[in-house]
């Protein structure tokens, strides 16, 4: 699909995740009246919708937003009349549907289900808004907009791709994420990759499925080369509906000279506040940098790991510079410091060897007690002295000190920053990027040297 094409789409259209919807006034208990509910929204962030006019949507369309990086979910309301009273602050009590299970700013709607046979006589309206991870708001209800709709407008039949990639820096992952909106009535989703586009090439054949009950899948295998992938949507009884998505198409190819890249596990694979993930590039901090660079990173490595991979997934590009951004989570939970360092210490060495110039990066410090609350796990109770004896090994070497602008007089990484405890949020990563930025000329030089 021509990169235009795919951007066009991408602003007027999008992703959103499955959902489930809430019907009931008192789940949420007697919403405040108008005047007082507008006050307390008056310092929150406030949604504008996109698209909004008066051109008619088919009976299934897909709504849009403007993303809100601060959000882990959005509550939508829709009505079938106008409503006298839309506190901005609070839920309204005319409201016909509401969901609090949108983890994207992209929705397809069950207006069926919500108007029934008045559908399309007459408009629709409905507004979000997004919350945070324990459901407080942290924007105010959207202004209301009309939703005019029509059985001439065909219906969404079809999964709707929002991953794109190659597209600016930090765009070009090894481990790519595919993401999409679902439509109504999805379930599960089947996910296939080809090394040939098979909407042109009819004897093409898929070299890899992925399966998920999510509208985004993590892809396990290093992708070096250009792939097509579309993705299908079926049913709680696991039956095909709708159509294939349209074709996607990204490339992570070593014949591009990569002259730079970054080996790490998820702090630079991508993604952070809980819902977001590596194709949303405002969470990585390649995409902050002034420089283009190939991102080798995986979720979930250890330092071990990613001393694994070092052949099979560095080799191939042989950049000229590698940033190394590992051990965080070897350390959280429990390894040896020493553990860690011999493994940077291996990585260090097997790029010297082959060629390349390496370049560590400290470890930002982590908060237990936010990890606890977002993934229900334990850290280990002497983390930080395990982090300042891994980052004094690292500031012994050619490094970027992504730590230091994350000191606190705790030791622990602010909770603004890093919603999780462990993944900074866009704030973080933007702190990361121009601490990279500031210090490249230096380090570079200091690489260089290095024999």
């Amino acid at each position: 699909m021509a990169i235009w094409h795919r951007k066009w789409m991408y602003m007027t259209l999008g992703a959103c995740a499955i959902l489930a919807c809430v019907l009931a006034y008192d789940l949420y208990g007697d919403p405040s009246p108008c005047a007082s509910a507008e006050s307390d929204a008056s310092d929150l962030p406030v949604i504008s919708l996109c698209g909004v006019d008066d051109v008619p949507q088919s009976f299934s369309p897909l709504l849009h937003w403007s993303k809100n990086t601060q959000a882990v979910v959005y509550e939508m309301e829709i009505f079938t009349h106008k409503p006298l009273c839309t506190p901005a602050g609070a839920p309204s009590k005319e409201a016909a549907y509401r969901t609090r299970q949108i983890y994207m700013n992209y929705f397809n709607p069950p207006l069926r289900q919500i108007a029934g046979n008045d559908l399309g006589r007459m408009p629709l309206y409905w507004r979000v808004r997004a919350l945070g991870f324990d459901g407080e708001p942290v924007s105010a209800f959207s202004e209301l907009a009309a939703l005019y709709t029509s059985s001439e407008v065909p219906d969404m039949d079809a999964p709707f791709p929002l991953a794109v990639y190659n597209d600016g820096p930090g765009t070009t992952l090894l481990y790519p994420v595919y993401s999409w909106a679902p439509q109504q009535g999805a379930a599960s989703f089947v996910v296939e990759l080809y090394t040939e586009n098979p909407e042109e090439v009819a004897s093409a054949k898929p070299v890899q499925e992925l399966r998920t009950e999510s509208s985004e899948v993590y892809d396990p295998e290093p992708r070096i080369g250009t792939y097509y992938w579309r993705v299908h949507a079926y049913n709680a009884q696991q039956e095909p509906i709708g159509a294939w998505s349209e074709v996607q198409s990204f490339r992570t190819e070593p014949e591009d000279h990569w002259q730079i890249a970054v080996l790490g596990d998820s702090i630079s694979h991508g993604g952070g506040h809980y819902s977001f993930s590596p194709a949303d590039f405002e969470f990585s901090w390649l995409h902050y940098l002034h420089f283009d660079a190939v991102n080798l990173s995986q979720s979930g490595d250890t330092s071990q790991s990613t001393l694994e991979r070092f052949d099979r997934d560095v080799l191939p590009f042989h950049p000229q510079y590698l940033i190394i951004f590992t051990g965080t989570n070897s350390l959280r939970a429990g390894e040896d410091p020493q553990a860690v360092i011999d493994d940077l210490e291996e990585i260090r060495r097997k790029a010297l060897a082959n060629g390349i110039k390496p370049i560590l990066m400290t470890l930002p410090p982590i908060n237990p007690a936010a990890i606890q609350h977002v993934f229900e796990e334990e850290t280990a109770p002497d983390w930080l002295w395990r982090f300042q004896a891994v980052n004094a090994y690292i500031r012994r070497q050619v490094h970027i000190d992504a730590a230091l602008p994350f000191r606190t007089r705790d030791g622990s990484l602010d909770s603004h920053i890093a919603l999780d405890g462990l993944h900074p949020d866009v704030v973080g990563k933007r702190i990361i990027g121009e601490t990279v930025n500031s210090a490249w000329p230096r380090v570079r030089r200091l690489a260089d040297e290095e024999r």
